[in-house]
């Protein structure tokens, strides 16, 4: 008996050996594996065996059903998956994936626009860390420890000394640090504040500010600067206004409307009926900023603006939520 267990073994083996598709693979199955096959006449033959060897031929019969049992499955599995893969048959009927190509996202096209406009005015361009001090980001700006206004800008605080920026301004700091007067520049960047995501406001946005200093530079010439500006990216069929505002690192301060041009001043649901749309901030450099980084404020005078981008696109091309700039939709992206 226990030659013939072994005996069956090395001919289920050979017979496997010579199997090359799933039919003959069937073939030797139902020969060893069936119900009424080798290996179940084995275990019938069993009763037949004396007590004293019985133990050991059951050992050896279970072995046997394990080794053909696994050699099946392997083969099996084997064989299912090359004639898988002969019936992928390419189909020249279907047409191509189309590729999808990249282009600038709306906010790099429509920053891309304000630096070479700005270029053209005569401005260069100065980027600085989002990482920022405490003292740059608020104390060099007059804004003290106790100031009120620092409540406007809901501040991310990596420790007690450093920040995420809330505002570019910083960099008007560490330039005026590093370069005697006349400084001409703008500095775009992103800036982050910690407020409730809404479709008007979100926790990180991008800034474009403005700094010119030299001697007797006044009001007018800022006004002049972002009115040219405000016609070359805009288009020129629009009035503007100044009103007064408050910033803490200007004095005086302004806020500089254009008429809507989607109403063209009439009113609508753009400007909420009033025919105006704001678009940025400015004002003339406050003296205490210039003592902070050095420059004599009864030498130099200077002004200073900013702007947010996204605004200013949501402005242009009528985009109703701001958080649709940060959810990569291409239904959305596509359009510009």
């Amino acid at each position: 008996m226990l030659q013939t267990i072994s005996e069956t073994g090395k001919s289920f083996s050979d017979e496997v050996s010579c199997v090359s598709d799933l039919k003959q693979l069937e073939e030797v199955r139902i020969k060893y594996l069936s119900r009424k096959g080798v290996v179940a006449n084995l275990f019938e033959g069993l009763k037949t065996v004396p007590k004293e060897i019985k133990p050991q031929v059951g050992k050896s019969l279970n072995e046997l059903r394990n080794l053909v049992q696994t050699q099946f499955d392997v083969l099996k599995e084997k064989l299912e998956a090359e004639a898988q893969k002969d019936k992928r048959v390419i189909d020249i009927s279907i047409p191509g994936r189309e590729k999808t190509i990249g282009s600038r996202h709306i906010l790099t096209q429509t920053l891309d626009e304000i630096k070479l406009i700005f270029k053209g005015l005569g401005f260069s361009i100065f980027e600085g860390p989002e990482l920022e001090s405490d003292y740059n980001n608020f104390e060099a700006l007059n804004f003290p420890a106790d100031h009120p206004a620092r409540d406007m800008q809901d501040t991310f605080f990596v420790n007690q000394n450093y920040l995420l920026r809330t505002h570019t301004s910083p960099v008007q700091i560490r330039v005026m640090q590093n370069q005697k007067p006349p400084v001409r520049a703008i500095m775009p960047g992103k800036v982050y504040r910690n407020e409730a995501i809404s479709a008007r406001s979100y926790c990180l946005f991008h800034q474009v500010e403005g700094l010119y200093v030299d001697k007797d530079v006044t009001f007018a010439e800022l006004k002049g600067t972002l009115v040219s500006f405000a016609r070359q990216f805009y288009g020129s069929d629009f009035k503007y206004r100044f009103r007064p505002s408050y910033f803490p690192f200007t004095e005086p301060s302004a806020e500089m409307d254009i008429t809507c041009f989607l109403c063209k001043g009439k009113g609508c649901r753009m400007c909420k009926q009033s025919g105006w749309l704001e678009i940025l901030g400015c004002g003339m450099v406050d003296p205490n900023v210039f003592k902070a980084v050095g420059y004599d404020p009864e030498e130099y005078s200077g002004y200073a603006f900013g702007m947010g981008i996204e605004r200013i696109a949501i402005l242009k091309y009528d985009i109703p939520d701001i958080r649709i700039y940060f959810e990569n939709d291409m239904r959305f992206l596509k359009q510009f």
